[in-house]
């Protein structure tokens, strides 16, 4: 009877590892895993922290300060009762006006003198006033013709107190429309041309004998009729302040 051929033994391929021997013998060990802290174990951002303290500080610093302005700004109404200036127009006088029609064009020929009325109505203050332009015309609307500008010194009015602007202004040989000529010459002879001031100056407050720096004003007194005056009307002028701060 023949013997049974026995079969090669198979080589392990290298790093064959045998499944039945655990993997503790082959010494490796898995990395240790980092333990999870609960939120309150986290370390806080410095950052942050010391960004949240510097907003609060500064909302409390603003919020402070409104206050002290709001306190200081209601002391200072009560106290002194601040009131604005006003101003009139007294009176107007036209020692000349002439319309002449040439073969070129028609010509206005004018002079005006005009008084201000300008009051300090306060107990408390006083109002010093710079330079102050002076702008006058005549007729509205597409009809308006400006008829001379002229300036009048800084003065300063006391407490309680109302001053009278002189304002002489002159357009000599000011070559206008046909139309507008008939209109501002019809417009004389029924004294209702209207006439118009603005007059541009800087205000500056006095308080105690000191003096608070001075604001832009300008002065309008539009649509005047010697009509209005012969009356004894004396129509009030509208104040604008910083370009767009109106009161009338």
């Amino acid at each position: 009877m023949a013997e049974t051929p026995l079969k090669p033994v198979l080589q392990k391929p290298p790093g064959y590892r045998d499944p039945n021997f655990p993997a503790a013998n082959s010494g490796f060990r898995p990395p240790p895993r980092k333990p999870v802290l609960p939120p309150s174990f986290h370390p806080r951002k410095r950052r942050s922290r010391f960004c949240r303290v510097c907003c609060c500080s500064l909302c409390i610093f603003l919020s402070v300060l409104i206050l002290l302005v709001l306190i200081g700004a209601m002391i200072f109404y009560f106290w002194f009762d601040p009131k604005l200036p006003r101003f009139h127009v007294q009176s107007i006088r036209m020692t000349r006006f002439n319309v002449t029609k040439k073969p070129d064009g028609t010509y206005l020929d004018a002079a005006t003198t005009m008084r201000l009325e300008v009051k300090n109505p306060n107990l408390k203050m006083t109002y010093y006033y710079g330079d102050t332009a002076f702008d006058v015309s005549f007729g509205e609307g597409g009809d308006e013709t400006a008829t001379g500008t002229t300036a009048v010194p800084g003065f300063t009015m006391g407490k309680q107190s109302t001053t009278s602007l002189k304002v002489e202004t002159k357009a000599s040989n000011m070559l206008v429309a046909d139309d507008v000529g008939n209109r501002l010459r019809n417009g004389h002879r029924s004294k209702r041309l209207p006439v118009n001031v603005e007059a541009r100056t800087k205000v500056g407050l006095g308080l105690a004998g000191l003096k608070i720096g001075k604001v832009a004003v300008t002065v309008k007194c539009d649509g005047i009729t010697m009509r209005h005056l012969d009356g004894g009307d004396m129509p009030k002028c509208v104040i604008n302040m910083l370009k767009w701060f109106t009161i009338h």
